[in-house]
């Protein structure tokens, strides 16, 4: 029901207004009545009434200046003029500030309630063009966060100008300036599952960290496939560190309430610039290379005295050489990235103890170790077969144990040989769930629940994964796949079939007609009623 707004300083007037006509039996909401414009406005402010119907000539405050002020602040409420003074001064005025009509006293019900239905239908249809809008923005939340993504991507790659980065960030709507800098990267996932699986609580906890990071001032961003970064801003390195450790602690309580629920944190240094963040991130990578080292739930700060864990968390342990556990190399040959690889290989290193490779016999003992780990994991995770797999991998030689640097390169190469494989084998894979999405998205295409969500539980996949590789595989965003091959379809309807725009509407899953017709505009430049009409103007011409 419409609110309407009533300000007159004559008492008769305004009660007759108020009381001869039965604003309820027409479908309105008489909220209230001022008998002036200063007394109005704060009521306004507070009602936020869809129709104003106010005097031109007030005391205190006159109707031109409470227009002037409502359209100021509220520029959607529709405002009707009533005024004794024929004069086109006012009128003029009160046309330029967006006054929707002007009625010359004496007024009656019916020409008051003439204009209000009139107005009544233009507030409905703004209305339902604003929610449509605001539902485009949100369905096109997808494309947005993948554009984050990079913009991220640049910001710790180092390179750009301060100036660039500013201007990309704007464009995305990010206000990126602040005094200080410091970053936390985040891995969280079900112990019920892998590191790069999925699971509904995930994405839970995921939407409570976006809200934390909000309230932190700090930025969200997904990082690579499935992991999280956080760029937190502050005044001085003393300000930044108290809203991490905020955070820190309520990401740890929220943590408690899933008991399935795995996460690690790794903390980098702060940076005074935005082309410094880069460094902020390598310390953060640096201590994020533990993932694959611990069992462990743990926040890792990285610094240049070390990595110190947050509660003293023992995850730095010696490891005997003797004693090598191959899981931990494995966990990394499953789900690290080449990015990780320098970070990781000098942390498991030091796990083994200082100066691993400084010995030829623990250098030949560490190379064939990481070599066998490698081949079972082509041979028996990959798929690959013996003759093959000894094609890419070679057996360490004695030219690779001859010094640390030697045998370092050899360990750095035989594990980017393997991560290759596997991204090899993950990209049929990733082909084969994007196959699979695709026949979903036509099968299902009419359902209006269908969603980036819903799909990436089809598959099983996050949805940050599944956006990531089917942009990655297809060359667009979910989204827009799912909103071309719609408005495709209702092309195709609006040409062959003389259904109404709001039946076609439905079957390609927009029970809104408003929301159909919106988004048909936005993405082809006519409404469905102008699509059909020049469509078969077309076949007459032929």
């Amino acid at each position: 029901m419409l609110k309407v707004f009533l300000v007159e300083d004559e008492f008769v007037v305004r009660e007759g207004i108020k009381n001869n006509i039965d604003w309820s039996s027409h479908g309105y909401d008489f909220c209230g009545e001022a008998g002036d414009g200063e007394v109005a406005y704060s009521m306004i402010q507070k009602l936020k009434p869809d129709i104003v119907i106010t005097d031109i000539k007030m005391p205190f405050m006159d109707g031109i200046t409470l227009s002037r002020m409502i359209k100021s602040e509220f520029p959607w409420i529709e405002i009707i003029i009533l005024t004794g003074y024929e004069d086109f001064q006012f009128a003029r005025e009160a046309i330029k500030i967006g006054v929707s009509c002007y009625l010359l006293k004496p007024v009656n019900g019916e020409s008051i309630m003439k204009e209000v239905d009139a107005l009544s239908e233009k507030i409905r249809e703004k209305k339902a063009e604003r929610e449509a809008a605001q539902r485009y923005e949100e369905e096109m939340r997808e494309r947005t966060e993948l554009d984050k993504r990079d913009y991220f991507n640049t910001l710790v790659k180092g390179g750009k100008s301060t100036s660039e980065l500013i201007a990309e960030a704007k464009k995305l709507s990010i206000d990126i300036s602040a005094l200080r800098y410091n970053i936390v990267l985040l891995k969280i996932w079900s112990d019920k599952h892998d590191i790069g699986e999925y699971s509904n609580s995930v994405l839970r906890v995921e939407e409570e960290i976006r809200r934390i990071a909000e309230k932190s001032d700090a930025l969200f961003f997904d990082f690579k496939v499935e992991g999280t970064a956080l760029l937190f801003k502050g005044d001085d390195d003393k300000d930044i560190e108290k809203k991490i450790r905020n955070a820190i602690d309520q990401m740890t309580a929220l943590f408690t309430g899933y008991k399935h629920i795995r996460y690690f944190g790794a903390v980098g240094q702060p940076v005074g610039r935005l082309s410094e963040i880069h460094s902020s991130f390598d310390w953060a990578s640096r201590a994020y290379a533990h993932l694959y080292l611990t069992s462990e739930n743990a926040f890792l700060f990285g610094s240049k005295e070390g990595l110190r864990p947050e509660n003293n968390v023992d995850i730095l342990s010696e490891i005997d050489p003797k004693h090598i556990d191959r899981r931990l190399m494995k966990r990394f040959l499953r789900a690290g990235e080449t990015s990780e690889l320098s970070f990781f290989l000098e942390e498991y290193l030091n796990n083994i103890g200082d100066h691993a490779l400084r010995s030829k016999m623990l250098r030949q003992y560490i190379a064939m170790d990481v070599y066998f780990c490698v081949a079972d994991f082509a041979e028996n995770e990959l798929g690959l077969a013996r003759e093959e797999m000894e094609q890419k991998v070679s057996f360490p030689s004695e030219d690779v144990l001859i010094d640390e640097n030697k045998t370092h390169d050899y360990l750095m190469d035989i594990l980017r040989i393997a991560l290759d494989l596997r991204e090899d084998h993950t990209l049929g894979r990733y082909h084969d769930v994007i196959k699979e999405a695709i026949t979903y998205i036509h099968e299902h295409y009419s359902d209006e629940e269908l969603s980036l969500n819903t799909l990436a539980a089809q598959v099983n996949f996050s949805p940050n994964h599944l956006s990531s590789i089917f942009k990655q595989e297809t060359g667009q965003p979910f989204i827009k796949y799912l909103t071309d091959y719609r408005m495709n379809m209702a092309k195709e309807l609006l040409s062959r079939t003389s259904k109404k725009s709001n039946e076609i509407g439905i079957l390609v899953g927009y029970k809104d007609p408003h929301y159909f017709s919106y988004l048909f505009k936005k993405t082809q430049g006519v409404t469905p009623t102008q699509y059909r009409s020049k469509g078969r103007g077309a076949e007459e011409e032929t």
